[in-house]
């Protein structure tokens, strides 16, 4: 078990883990899943035969994520025996303005975390809270944080900057996207599937209860739709996404709101639950929207928006080439990619009808022959990204595995951007200019 690296991926009422051994690559041996926390259903399923399909069930009692995380590690410790971990990894969605860098726990890391609690009210004290609990009980194991933003920290500047008053951006606010273990995943696995086709013109699209899409030329990001926090861009499950903000200015005058009262509205309240006035399980709005108005507006109003930053996105890379479809909704929806894609014929999108009802759980091409773009279905492993990144830390690479040969071209094209002038264009080669268009 000296070998093992265990990974926690902390959500707003469920904690996903998973155990991996290593020799060459990473190979899953433990996967399971605490599901209803602070409810009186909370279960804890566990998979330990990764040849079977097999899971063990189990009631616990969790009030909250640091009890929950309590009765997770006394089953992993039961699980594991005697043996220690090499290291335990904790995927953290918001890395504030200062935490650009995945990086090992200590003191002065969960100090920045704790301060940086008031922008992301949704995650990071549960995230924090696994983190202490897992220290308390295995106190010599190393924990590595990996944050959702690193993937996207060297975004154009242009795509950087939000239209607010200079002083903030100069104190680090700023377009900083998420889902990013999610998307470096989804890169390494579509230059697996596709090869050199992972370095054009593509479109990932990270649809779930929180959905996000980025746009990457070269194999880095060039923009993406959330923005400083989790709650902007797409309409998510119960988030609004992009809002007009003299609305919000409105509604907190008129319900005499306070900020924790305007955040549990936008993270809680908003998106498909408050359209549909039901639910944000797209399972559900498909199954009504025949006879249920709200779920069929819910359905649509979500596909449309998505529909248009598709549409954004491909003006902003001067094309397309590969759109891949990934999260809960974009792995297991047909009818979300289909409604998506509709309309979508003029920037060359075609699937093909049986083979986007085919993947519902795999991987596989959904466009047609006649498709100018590769549509792909890939599901995501945020898991398997964190084992990755730890392992590289842990062993003394000097960069994380979320930084690959894109790296270069948009270190170029920051500095071209930087510069912003022919002198300093100039001052860079011509093959690297090449590299960077």
């Amino acid at each position: 078990m000296g070998d093992t690296i265990l990974t926690i991926n902390g959500g707003s009422s469920t904690i996903k883990f998973a155990a991996f051994s290593w020799s060459d690559a990473p190979q899953r041996i433990l996967t399971g899943q605490i599901d209803g926390i602070a409810r009186a259903d909370t279960t804890l399923s566990v998979r330990t035969d990764m040849s079977k399909a097999e899971t063990h069930r189990v009631a616990i009692r969790a009030s909250d994520h640091g009890q929950a995380a309590h009765s997770l590690i006394d089953w992993i410790v039961g699980w594991a025996g005697n043996e220690k971990f090499q290291a335990i990894g904790h995927r953290i969605v918001h890395g504030g303005v200062r935490l650009d860098r995945h990086q090992v726990v200590t003191s002065d890391l969960l100090q920045e975390l704790r301060r940086t609690q008031p922008l992301d009210l949704a995650h990071l004290p549960r995230e924090i809270a696994l983190i202490e609990a897992f220290g308390q009980r295995l106190p010599g194991v190393i924990q590595v944080a990996c944050f959702d933003t690193v993937f996207h920290r060297l975004l154009p500047r242009v795509a950087q900057i939000l239209p607010i008053p200079r002083r903030y951006f100069d104190a680090g606010i700023r377009r900083l996207g998420f889902h990013g273990l999610s998307y470096a995943y989804l890169l390494e696995e579509l230059r697996r599937i596709a090869g050199a086709a992972a370095d054009g013109r593509v479109i990932l699209a990270h649809l779930g209860s929180g959905a996000s899409l980025t746009a990457l030329h070269h194999g880095s990001p060039v923009d993406t739709s959330m923005a400083f926090t989790p709650t902007s861009g797409l309409t998510m499950g119960t988030r609004p996404g992009d809002l007009d903000p003299g609305l919000l200015v409105y509604l907190m005058r008129s319900e005499k709101w306070t900020p924790e009262q305007l955040d549990e509205f936008v993270s809680h309240s908003c998106g498909l639950a408050g359209v549909s006035n039901s639910t944000s399980d797209m399972r559900e709005l498909i199954a009504r929207r025949a006879h249920d108005e709200s779920a069929r507006e819910a359905f649509d109003l979500f596909c449309y928006q998505a529909k248009k930053w598709i549409g954004a996105y491909t003006a902003a890379l001067g094309g397309l080439e590969t759109l891949v479809f990934s999260g809960g909704i974009g792995e297991h929806s047909p009818e979300a990619r289909g409604g998506i894609c509709e309309g979508l014929q003029y920037l060359g999108i075609r699937l093909d009808r049986a083979r986007n009802s085919k993947f519902t759980k795999t991987a596989g091409l959904i466009s047609g022959s006649g498709s100018r773009v590769a549509v792909h279905v890939i599901p995501t492993d945020e898991e398997v990204m964190i084992a990755r990144i730890v392992f590289d830390l842990v062993a003394g690479k000097p960069e994380p595995v979320t930084l690959d040969a894109g790296t270069r071209c948009a270190e170029l094209r920051e500095a071209l951007l930087e510069r912003n002038s022919p002198a300093g264009v100039g001052s860079i080669s011509q093959t690297d200019r090449a590299a960077v268009r």
